[in-house]
């Protein structure tokens, strides 16, 4: 998904990562309303169903499991990984296009996703945002409503791991309680900011 513009003079590929529940989704989202020009949102391709209120083409691709493998088969995917028993993947022609097209490339992946993105593209700037607390992040799961207490433990433990993790990302930001624009405004703030130090970033894969 673009937000278009002319060119960006040293566009980045840029990875938001952070435990399930943190706010990724609503921060890419209000990213995309504010109509920022210069970004292109990466709609990353699954194989789990639809939650309610999303949409085709806008929060993901929708495919079936053989449809994927296909893609894994064919190399049209930048990365994948097999996420609580679902498949998530980037196409690697968005990025491609949208890099040619001198724009920002704004991809939302897991942690670990964000590691092997880091190894495939050397200069991809990762932020990782942060829940308030552990406590914040159950209510924001519990909230959600799409998780069993099973499966939201689960994903209380894995976003410890997780955590634990973020120093070894480029830049973290906290999405605060009733302080999203803070936190929006904070991830573009980087992204400008990063584009226009030093020289234009090598990115190949």
């Amino acid at each position: 998904m673009d937000n278009e513009r002319g060119s960006t003079e040293k566009p980045l590929v840029v990875v938001i990562s952070g435990p399930s529940g943190v706010g990724k989704d609503v921060i890419i989202d209000q990213m995309i309303d504010s109509k920022r020009l210069g970004f292109h949102f990466v709609v990353t391709t699954t194989t789990r169903s639809p939650r309610p209120g999303e949409k085709e083409g806008i929060n993901h691709n929708f495919v079936s499991v053989d449809y994927f493998k296909d893609l894994i088969q064919c190399n049209k995917l930048l990365e994948w990984a097999q996420v609580y028993d679902n498949y998530y993947g980037v196409p690697k022609a968005q990025v491609r296009d949208a890099l040619t097209a001198g724009k920002h490339v704004i991809i939302r992946v897991d942690v670990q996703g964000a590691k092997r993105l880091k190894e495939i593209i050397s200069e991809a700037l990762l932020i990782f945002i942060l829940p308030p607390s552990l406590d914040v992040l159950r209510s924001r799961l519990k909230n959600r409503g799409v998780d069993t207490e099973i499966e939201m433990n689960k994903r209380l433990l894995a976003a410890t791991q997780e955590i634990s993790q973020a120093e070894q990302f480029d830049f973290t930001v906290t999405n605060k309680e009733h302080q999203l624009d803070q936190a929006v405004n904070r991830v573009i703030e980087i992204i400008e900011t990063e584009s226009l130090i030093g020289e234009p970033r090598e990115i190949s894969f």
